[in-house]
């Protein structure tokens, strides 16, 4: 199923390196993995955006671990994270459950996201 609120083009995907901070993880020169996020709405929730995992070195933890990089770069001011994922996502609303996130509801827009969000310590 091909959800539009979590498409994305190749102009978007460049002009995000530019808008977000953004990890990649690489193994022998394959891109292997990436996250990003932003500031948002009202400059204190820290936007985690593209958590990606090759689909073969999935279910290794590098997911989870690039989450952790990336809430770890939020800047003071962020007091909470969000995040939206596919609704029928399973595996990826597992690891952001164990990684402390609560379901929220669907996400604004087309249907098929959920919004998930989890208060900074």
């Amino acid at each position: 199923m091909l959800i539009p609120a979590l498409e994305e083009s190749f102009e978007d995907a460049i002009r995000g390196i530019e808008e977000w901070t953004t990890f990649v993880a690489l193994a022998g020169g394959r891109l292997v993995g990436s996250s990003r996020a932003r500031l948002a709405g009202d400059g204190t929730v820290w936007d985690v955006g593209r958590v990606m995992v090759a689909p073969d070195l999935q279910g290794r933890g590098l997911g989870r671990y690039l989450l952790e990089l990336i809430e770890n770069a939020a800047p003071d001011e962020a007091t909470s994270y969000e995040l939206w994922t596919g609704a029928t996502s399973v595996d990826n609303i597992r690891m952001y459950k164990k990684a402390g996130y609560r379901l929220q509801g669907p996400a604004p827009g087309p249907a098929g996201a959920v919004v998930m969000t989890k208060r900074r310590p």
